[in-house]
């Protein structure tokens, strides 16, 4: 049931504009929202760039998780254990084999991005 949420919002993601940076150094401007005077319009426009985060969010997790399961392969000669894969990404070592587990599952085709 969740899946098909996750696939609308890949398929409708406002765009992410980079900012100019002198915009990114003013800590009250965000994306140009604080120039929009209409309410309604506030809301579209804000709710686009929440799903939009949303699955940029979804699809780095998923890309960590490919990337963890990559490190930690056996067949590696340099694989990285679960608790090394955890310092370097700065999760606990419980989250860090739930990840590997995750991009194992992404790399045998059951839900890669």
């Amino acid at each position: 049931m969740a899946e098909p949420e996750r696939t609308e919002r890949r398929l409708r993601p406002a765009p992410l504009l980079f900012e100019p940076s002198e915009a990114v150094a003013d800590p009250e401007h965000f994306f140009d929202l604080e120039s929009i005077e209409d309410p309604r319009e506030l809301l579209v426009r804000a709710t686009e760039l929440t799903l939009a985060f949303r699955a940029a969010q979804d699809r780095a997790v998923e890309f960590q998780a490919l990337a963890a399961a990559q490190l930690a392969d056996p067949r590696r000669f340099d694989r990285l254990s679960p608790a090394l894969i955890a310092e370097q990404a700065e999760w606990t070592e419980d989250y860090a084999r739930k990840m590997i587990e995750f991009g194992e599952t992404l790399q045998r085709g059951t839900g890669a991005p």
